[in-house]
């Protein structure tokens, strides 16, 4: 076994916005990646729209810095367990891990998720307590709450002895004791350096690559990113790909890329322990391998956790379709469904046997929502159903998917969070009070009973909570839950809202729309304070006449109408109902239209 002195393999691992993406920054610009003159904008590897406007980070990336001749291939992972199928891959091609932590929020479910994966695969985690100069920081205390929980996932007595480094990745300077002042993040290459194990296997065996992500070039086609497990690897070389399914195919790759900095970089070969980017292979998928054509030895497929919440994608039949939208068709939507799977491993697409409709399943209401966003953002036009958990049949008995809820509330609302969570069959496991005013819960819920949860938490706690969840495991069936009680206000015609119409109408409950927005026969306005649907005549106009009374004629009040986002749109709809979503609107609606067809299917 030999080992290659001169490169080290790191992923970040963290919580949803406790600093992966800034640290990166850091590491770049204090590595010399950068010009001195050079503008670079803020979390640079968020490199899509929808990071940026988030702050999350979806998919997990590749960059390269190098540290007194020491080359340290860097993956900036997701934070979200939604997206944690990006993480699972990801992790087979590092040595080490740093695990990113808030000095003041300490060890949360996404923390929870992403370490259990790492130690799983034998990972040794540097602990990185960030945001050290934030207000009410508690970093002593972080470090205690990182060992108890490396503790209870079951680490070995190697990972348990890790090293800590306290850091604020904004301001850019990292430290071993916080009695010390520093101005770099030196002592954070120093640790990986020092800590992080590098590449090792045989140098001039027969070549192996394994590939953990998938990209796609409109120049050069699909590209496949791994990791060298063994050999060397070149341009021409005669090589089989090893697929899962045991079959065999010989090829020649065309293009290898390594990563330097935030570029890919043309080389004619890659060595043992590189990350690099290889195209050429027209259908290549995650989890396969490539050997030398007289020695191949495919390595073990990646296994990914089964998604756990399932919706439908339907062809919109709105009065309104087509008039936003560019792709509409079936086969459009169809053709962009199976074109995600290629790249997302942890989403499934099935046909139906109803017309122009797909089953979607992804890992959760987020990673499904994010997929509706970027075909939204693509010009794309079509329906989706109300999010279903996925149950499972073991042994006979019906499963259902567990979360587990983290809960950040003001103490003076815990009693109606907690009676709130009782009725949709949560199990409280924990409850910490913090000398802030704030009391962090901690339950086991059915994965259905936090379908529709968030607007009624957000409202129980004026705002100020915060709430996580992360899958823990699948239990037997919990019982039923009662969804959303009140009713919806439906539109009676199809035209444009006139504030007439809104005043009379928003006496029957909270509207969703303003004046002058067109609408159209079934589509949802607002919601009831009532478990009965209402429909409403948001388009009346007043009569003119040559009358006019005393006072009835001034300018009317309207209440200000709640605007639903995409996520608070698909938490809202019932089993009955449909999201309408176009690149340019987002509207719900009845699944049934006609209010006369409504009520036939009603009585049957």
């Amino acid at each position: 076994m030999q080992k290659r002195e001169n490169l080290r393999n790191i992923a970040i691992i963290a919580h949803v916005d406790h600093g992966k993406t800034t640290l990166v920054d850091q590491l770049l610009r204090q590595s010399g990646v950068f010009r001195t003159n050079e503008e670079v904008t803020e979390r640079v590897m968020d490199s899509n729209d929808l990071e940026k406007e988030r702050g999350i980070t979806i998919l997990s990336k590749n960059t390269a810095v190098i540290y007194k001749d020491i080359k340290i291939n860097i993956v900036d992972t997701p934070g979200h367990a939604d997206f944690g199928g990006e993480v699972e891959r990801i992790l087979t091609m590092v040595d080490g891990v740093l695990l990113l932590v808030d000095a003041f929020e300490g060890c949360m479910p996404q923390t929870r998720f992403v370490l259990k994966k790492a130690l799983s695969l034998g990972k040794k985690p540097i602990v990185v307590v960030n945001k050290i100069d934030r207000p009410q920081a508690r970093p002593k205390e972080v470090v205690d709450e990182v060992l108890d929980l490396i503790i209870e996932l079951g680490a070995d007595e190697d990972q348990l002895d890790f090293p800590v480094i306290y850091a604020s990745a904004r301001k850019g300077y990292a430290t071993f004791d916080l009695s010390e002042d520093s101005t770099d993040i030196k002592p954070l290459f120093e640790t990986i350096i020092k800590e992080v194990s590098p590449p090792q296997g045989e140098m001039n065996g027969p070549t192996q690559v394994l590939f953990s992500s998938l990209d796609y070039n409109d120049y050069v086609g699909r590209i496949g990113v791994g990791r060298v497990e063994r050999g060397t690897l070149k341009i021409g070389q005669p090589l089989v790909l090893c697929r899962e399914d045991g079959s065999r195919k010989n090829i020649k790759i065309t293009k290898i890329y390594q990563f330097e900095g935030l570029k890919r970089v043309e080389n004619n070969m890659a060595e043992l322990g590189d990350i690099i980017a290889v195209a050429g292979i027209e259908d290549l998928n995650i989890g396969e391998t490539l050997c030398d054509q007289e020695h191949p030895d495919p390595l073990p497929f990646i296994k990914i956790d089964e998604p756990t919440v399932s919706m439908m994608f339907i062809v919109n039949n709105s009065p309104f379709a087509g008039k936003e939208g560019k792709f509409v068709t079936s086969r459009n939507i169809r053709d962009r469904l199976f074109k995600e799977i290629e790249t997302n491993v942890a989403m499934r697409v099935e046909e139906t046997d109803y017309a122009d409709t797909f089953l979607v399943s992804g890992r959760g209401e987020l990673h499904l929502s994010i997929l509706i966003e970027t075909m939204r953002r693509q010009n794309f036009e079509f329906s989706v159903s109300r999010p279903q958990v996925i149950m499972k049949n073991i042994d006979g008995v019906k499963m259902e998917p567990i979360e587990l809820l983290i809960l950040e509330v003001p103490s003076d609302n815990v009693g109606s969070v907690m009676e709130k969570l009782g009725t949709r069959k949560a199990e409280m496991v924990n409850m910490v009070a913090r000398v802030t005013g704030m009391t962090i819960l901690e339950f086991r819920i059915p994965s259905r009973g936090l379908m529709g949860y968030r607007t009624e938490f957000l409202t129980d706690t004026n705002g100020n909570g915060v709430m996580n969840h992360i899958f823990d495991c699948y239990e037997p069936y919990k019982g039923e839950i009662k969804g959303r009680q009140q009713g919806s206000l439906i539109a009676h015609e199809t035209g444009e809202t006139t504030g007439y119409g809104l005043y009379a109408a928003q006496d029957r409950g909270r509207l969703f729309i303003g004046p002058g927005v067109k609408v159209y026969e079934g589509m949802i306005v607002g919601v009831s304070p009532k478990s009965d649907d209402i429909i409403v005549n948001v388009c009346k106009k007043k009569h003119i006449t040559n009358m006019r009374a005393s006072g009835s004629d001034d300018a009317l009040k309207l209440t200000p109408h709640s605007v639903m986002s995409l996520e608070q749109s698909l938490e809202f709809i019932k089993d009955d109902e449909l999201v309408e979503v176009t690149p340019k609107s987002i509207r719900m609606r009845k699944k049934i239209l006609d209010k006369n067809q409504r009520a036939r299917k009603s009585k049957t």
